[in-house]
């Protein structure tokens, strides 16, 4: 017959082994002090962005959920809704469809989604003060949800809703846009380099 100890010694290795085991795998979720996850509600383990309308914020989240990146932005004057002419930010679940803009300078000017020779600054803006400057980055937005985001006359990837880089006159934290997601020019650049086409987009009204 085995000892009571033949039995007990190699299953505490095991315990310790396992125990040693979850606080690696805890490790690896965290690399640092605990924080609050937010995983990816739309296809769970992948990145995302998480845009607040309320906060005028833009998030990138990792697989895990944790933020990696945070941003101050500003969307749509007229608030949110998805009609096309409403001039507002659309709401729910997008995808980044197209990018737009690597490797251009910043403060470069966007027309027509064509990278062009010229640059925005303040003394042009002055000339043409009511003009939507698209600058430097565009990450272009489809919807995922038929009937709210996507198709008909709610058509995020129609209406041409972008993440874009904008001027320094744009009062961040506040909405101003004429339905875009405004960055400032050096964080659409981090952003752009960081979040890959097909990235999942939420764009919450209430956040």
């Amino acid at each position: 017959m085995r000892s009571l100890a033949a039995i007990l010694i190699p299953c505490l290795a095991l315990t310790c082994h396992a125990a040693g085991d979850a606080a690696w795998m805890l490790q690896a979720q965290t690399d640092g002090p605990l924080q609050t996850t937010h995983p990816n509600a739309r296809h769970y383990g992948a990145p995302w962005i998480w845009v607040g309308v309320k906060s005028q914020t833009l998030r990138l989240l990792d697989g895990w959920g944790r933020t990696q990146k945070e941003y101050t932005v500003s969307t749509a004057k007229n608030g949110v809704g998805e009609t096309t002419g409403s001039y507002q930010t659309p709401r729910g679940w997008h995808t980044v469809c197209d990018k737009i803009g690597d490797g251009a300078a910043e403060n470069t000017i966007i027309f027509r989604r064509q990278v062009t020779p010229w640059k925005y600054t303040p003394e042009l803006h002055a000339q043409y003060p009511n003009k939507d400057w698209i600058l430097t980055r565009i990450l272009w937005l489809c919807g995922q949800e038929a009937g709210r985001n996507q198709g008909g006359n709610v058509d995020s990837y129609d209406r041409a809703i972008y993440i874009h880089g904008a001027g320094d006159h744009v009062p961040w934290g506040q909405p101003s846009s004429l339905g875009c997601i405004r960055m400032k020019n050096r964080d659409v650049i981090e952003l752009f380099d960081a979040a890959p086409n097909g990235i999942d987009v939420w764009i919450d009204e209430n956040s």
